[in-house]
């Protein structure tokens, strides 16, 4: 057998497993689910007494759970949709320090924080329509949506069926299929990705405004697929470059929470 045959059909089937593997496990490489025990529950209510557990049943019976901190009356709800690896419990320290004004409903997805089930675009989707018309019963203040990296696809596929005052996206992205097709430049990711979270489709649809705070050496989601998304953007838009942060260390950069209180301002509507 001629030997740069046999070498090239050794590199077609390690292809072909590596596309396997991708497809197969493609939920493990895009979600990662953080668990809440019990007990830290218990601990967070007894800090935080002003604080409230919500649960929500979703349409297809599965029982979601979110945090609320009510801030103060007519002040904005914020909804907050956490990145891929993230257990959003952390924000009720965060926000007391930061923006203890407005009120914040803290949602957990779906095999994250308590709630249960797995995670997936769809059901990420349809959850965060569930949770916008659950806060909008509790809060009568105008809502926000504020998405961190994966969550900015949930933010945004919510803004394209719900009306809200503005979005905080936090190192977005314009699709996980242009991202995917980044780190897996040999495969077919047009094809096998299931969980696409096409926000530069929605993006030309969508006229509320945009706060888009990106790390100015993000690891993680190169700077060109935010750009790609925020000029996609239909409505009013300001692109915050963070020089220096890195992906999970946008919020310790001066100017993050001083922009999103500029952006998300409580006085204005008091």
């Amino acid at each position: 057998m001629d030997p740069l045959f046999a070498l090239g059909k050794l590199a077609l089937t390690a292809l072909l497993v590596v596309a396997a593997l991708v497809y197969l496990l493609q939920e493990r490489l895009i979600f990662y689910p953080q668990r809440l025990s019990a007990a830290r529950q218990a601990e967070l209510l007894a800090r935080y007494p002003a604080v409230r557990e919500l649960t929500l049943d979703a349409s297809d019976g599965t029982r979601l759970h979110g945090w609320l901190h009510p801030g103060t009356t007519g002040a904005p709800l914020v909804l907050y949709f956490g990145g891929n690896a993230e257990e959003v419990s952390w924000m009720l320290e965060e926000i007391p320090r930061r923006m203890p004004q407005a009120a914040w409903l803290l949602t957990d997805y779906r095999g994250y924080g308590a709630s249960a089930g797995s995670a997936s675009e769809r059901t990420l989707t349809a959850d965060a329509l569930a949770w916008y018309d659950y806060g909008t019963r509790l809060h009568s203040g105008p809502v926000y949506a504020f998405g961190r990296s994966l969550g900015s696809g949930v933010a945004v596929a919510l803004a394209a069926s719900r009306p809200l005052a503005g979005l905080v996206l936090v190192a977005p992205f314009d699709s996980l299929v242009d991202v995917g097709r980044h780190y897996y430049p040999f495969l077919p990711v047009q094809r096998m990705l299931r969980h696409r979270f096409d926000s530069a489709s929605l993006a030309p649809a969508v006229h509320a405004p945009l706060l888009c705070l990106v790390a100015g050496s993000d690891e993680v989601i190169p700077l060109r697929h935010s750009r790609r998304l925020y000029d996609a953007w239909a409505g009013a838009k300001r692109w915050v470059a963070l020089e220096g942060a890195r992906h999970n260390g946008t919020d310790a950069a001066p100017a993050f929470w001083r922009e999103v209180r500029s952006f998300i301002s409580v006085e204005r509507v008091q």
